[in-house]
């Protein structure tokens, strides 16, 4: 199965369909969302590279998912829907839409339309992250607190990453294992508390500000 996951936001079963066929030729993994809170809750459980979106939704309508995503993350949201005002377009664009594809749509377009974005994300992928006090520099796998440099271990310098490249966004062990090391995870699995233990400590060497906070029944943050 594809690492690459697209959530496919659309109320309509068989255009849903028709998009999962889409992607699933392009030999990625697509996961259907019937609704607006069913979109935020897939958001929530698990780590996406791409969200095509359809703006009449049942419940919160696309506009209301767009402005929640971008209110914790970056990735790349693609609109599609039957409304072809130029305005619309322009109004989604700003609210922070990357692309936009008039419904009825073609197959191909649509896949060419992933692509690009896809292609895009990885090219735009930041390669220094900073936060507060922390720096850390993606190449070089260095990370500085206060201008002093920690030594991590590549599982903490691969979580610490996770968590600033989305600060203040709550993620949990499940979430933090899936993207970390790409395998199913086991519940009540020790192994990302004690890595963030452990991060906490080196941090608190150099630094008295708290940076990881814990959320209880959810999970980790970047505070």
């Amino acid at each position: 199965m594809s690492e690459v996951k697209i959530l496919i936001v659309e109320d309509d079963v068989e255009i849903s369909q028709l998009l999962q066929v889409i992607v699933q030729k392009m030999a990625l993994e697509a996961v259907p969302a019937y609704s607006g809170t069913e979109a935020l809750f897939q958001l929530e459980k698990q780590l996406f590279d791409l969200v095509l979106l359809d703006l009449m939704l049942p419940g919160l309508s696309g506009e209301d998912v767009l402005t929640k995503i971008r209110q914790s993350t970056d990735i790349p949201v693609l609109i599609l829907s039957a409304r072809t005002e130029i305005e619309e377009k322009v109004t989604l664009l700003k609210m922070g839409a990357d692309d936009y594809v008039t419904k009825p749509f073609n197959q191909e377009e649509v896949a060419a339309r992933i692509d690009v974005q896809l292609r895009k994300k990885v090219g735009q992928k930041a390669t220094q992250l900073m936060w507060k006090e922390l720096v850390m520099d993606v190449n070089r796998l260095t990370v500085r607190v206060a201008n002093q440099e920690l030594s991590l271990t590549n599982s903490e310098f691969d979580i610490l990453e996770l968590l600033m490249r989305s600060p203040e966004q709550a993620f949990s062990k499940k979430k933090i294992y899936e993207a970390i090391w790409k395998g199913t995870y086991v519940g009540d699995d020790n192994t990302i508390s004690v890595h963030i233990s452990h991060l906490r400590k080196k941090i608190a060497v150099v630094s008295s500000e708290e940076y990881i906070k814990t959320i209880w029944g959810i999970g980790f943050m970047l505070i």
